[in-house]
């Protein structure tokens, strides 16, 4: 049982107690019956009144909560409808109360919901209509008087954080914008001269709208300023490179031009104005010096025609270079050819560069061709000609190659201008094979004079006798000089002996021609055999074998051999090629001959 019955049931006891206390106090008193009978129905009036007064406000009360569960239940569903969610249910049986309370409860936190939701989306249009104002773009398209959903609330949201970025992307471009043409108006010594100019430049960046046509104004600007900047930079540069270009024509001393150094850097007006000042004021002393500045200018125009390498034809051909009358009019010739020659040469200096990068190297290989016929270089010291020699296998390598390169480059340009690329008054590849055939000329006629020398060399050597030629000093050899060649008369012939006639190469001594003598007693010759000092020719040089003579097939060897006839003819194809070499041939002949040549030198005293 319940407690609520339970107490039911306790009230039905007590009132039952105090109807019977009310009889006993009644009975006690001896109130007549018709009397208690109408007190009774007055305590059952009471009791009943109360219980229908109780009655009656707890049917309100249920009512009430009735009504408020309808109104409740109306006002949740519009919310929802208005927050797009979900209506409310309630799960499970419940009571009118607590169904009452729930509803209430859910329709509180619509409402706040709804509340908050009308308060961001007022946030957000105020933001949005800031930003876009700064922006001078449209606002954002919502309905003001309905509920934005979570969704739309995000998306607007989304929207002014892409307006804020804008807004500062665009901020610092104005603010980069505006610094640039600050500077440029300060170069330029430009002040604002337009209502644009004065809100961009002037006024506080906050104020300035930032809608895409005016940033594009200001990079409008910008770029005009800038133009205007780089026209003065490069009216500046040319009024300094005239000015340098007159102080060198006009051999301006030093201290002159360090008074006007403050103007050579920057390109303000100030700077300008001072520039064309001293142009105008130097040509105008270049008016006075016209003989000096026309030389100066042909100075100049010799170097450019040797850069691009003119024919003498083509230098002719300026007739004004060589003109004495020294007037303005011949200075203009002269300016105007300087320019048409200097832009020629900057027009086409990667080719000019390319063919004076040959001609260097030519001239290089020229140089280790000349070295290279040279006797003297084996005497080098510190590995020079090791050096020499790598660096001429070098250059025969890329000397072809940079020559095959230059030959393409010039067919390409050949083909782009339709005329051809002449070098000193020629085409540049007949150049090339013309120079390459007269070394080859010139190595012919050095090899041809050789030969002749050589020959005529060999043959006084036969008729007169050849002396030895003092060698140079080399590694491992004795460290002293030899001493000058001393002539032997024949008595001292007479007196030497086998071993002091016939001195080592060192000594200088002069040796006999192997030519055959009358004796004084109108008998047969004696032959006297003796070896020349003369080198042998290096096995690597070119021609060397041709030039090693043989006369009627004989083999000079040192010494007479055994089976040699009379008068003989001799050759000089055993010279030793070394003096260590010479010297033990000529000792080993010295020793076999001994008695011979004693015998020799009695018979030529006699």
């Amino acid at each position: 049982m319940r407690r609520s019955e339970v107490l039911a049931e306790e009230s039905i006891v007590c009132l039952q107690k105090a109807l019977n206390h009310l009889r006993e106090i009644w009975e006690l008193i001896g109130i007549p019956e018709d009397q208690r009978l109408q007190r009774t129905e007055v305590v059952k009036k009471h009791i009943k009144d109360l219980l229908d007064m109780m009655i009656a406000e707890e049917e309100s009360l249920k009512e009430r909560l009735i009504k408020s569960i309808s109104i409740c239940q109306k006002e949740l569903n519009t919310l929802c409808s208005e927050l797009h969610v979900e209506p409310f249910q309630e799960e499970g049986e419940t009571t009118i109360l607590q169904l009452e309370k729930d509803l209430r409860t859910q329709v509180e936190l619509m409402r706040k919901q709804k509340k908050e939701r009308k308060q961001e989306l007022k946030l957000l249009q105020e933001q949005d209509q800031e930003l876009c104002e700064i922006l001078c773009m449209p606002h954002y398209d919502v309905d003001s008087s309905s509920v934005p959903s979570l969704e739309e609330l995000s998306q607007f949201r989304q929207h002014v954080a892409t307006l804020r970025e804008t807004k500062a992307s665009r901020r610092e471009e104005f603010v980069n914008i505006k610094r640039q043409i600050v500077l440029c108006m300060e170069e330029l010594d430009h002040t604002p001269d337009t209502s644009f100019e004065r809100d961009a430049v002037c006024e506080d960046e906050d104020a300035f709208c930032l809608s895409l046509e005016n940033i594009a104004t200001l990079q409008k600007l910008l770029r005009q300023l800038e133009m205007r900047k780089s026209q003065n930079e490069a009216v500046c540069e040319g009024l300094r490179a005239q000015i340098r270009e007159l102080w060198d024509r006009l051999q301006i001393p030093v201290e002159e031009r360090e008074a006007v150094a403050t103007v050579m850097t920057g390109s303000k007006a100030k700077v300008r104005k001072a520039l064309q000042l001293e142009v105008d004021r130097l040509e105008e002393l270049k008016m006075q010096n016209m003989k000096k500045v026309i030389e100066a200018i042909r100075v100049e125009l010799a170097q450019y025609w040797d850069q691009c390498f003119y024919s003498q034809e083509q230098r002719q051909a300026f007739a004004p270079y060589y003109a004495e009358d020294y007037t303005e009019n011949l200075l203009q010739l002269h300016d105007a050819e300087i320019v048409r020659l200097r832009n020629y040469y900057e027009l086409h200096k990667e080719l000019f560069e390319g063919v004076q990068k040959w001609e260097e190297s030519w001239r290089l290989f020229l140089d280790f061709e000349r070295k290279a016929s040279d006797p003297s270089r084996f005497t080098n010291r510190g590995g020079n000609l090791l050096k020499e020699e790598k660096q001429r296998a070098k250059l025969q390598k890329t000397l072809p190659k940079l020559e095959e390169e230059l030959k393409a480059r010039i067919e390409t340009w050949e083909r782009e201008h339709s005329k051809a690329f002449v070098v000193n008054g020629q085409k540049f590849m007949e150049y090339v094979s013309e120079q390459w055939e007269a070394h080859r000329l010139e190595k012919e006629r050095a090899k041809q004079e050789r030969q002749l020398k050589n020959k005529k060399q060999t043959e006084t050597e036969m008729l007169y006798g050849s002396a030895p030629r003092t060698p140079s000093k080399r590694r491992g050899l004795a460290p002293n000089t030899p001493g000058k060649v001393r002539k032997l008369n024949t008595t001292a012939m007479s007196n030497a002996t086998a071993n002091s006639s016939i001195r080592p190469v060192f000594g200088g001594t002069v040796y006999r021609s192997p030519v055959s003598r009358l004796p004084p007693s109108g008998s047969k010759p004696v032959i006297t055999s003796t070896c020349s000092g003369k080198k042998t020719p290096r096995a690597g040089r070119h021609g060397a074998d041709k030039e090693n003579l043989e006369l009627n097939g004989s083999i000079l060897s040192g010494g007479y051999p055994a089976s040699a006839p009379l008068q003989r003819n001799f050759s000089i194809n055993s010279v030793a090629s070394t003096y260590s070499e010479f010297a033990r041939e000529l000792s080993k002949a010295s020793k076999s001959d001994a008695a011979s040549r004693i015998l020799n030198s009695t018979n030529i005293q006699s």
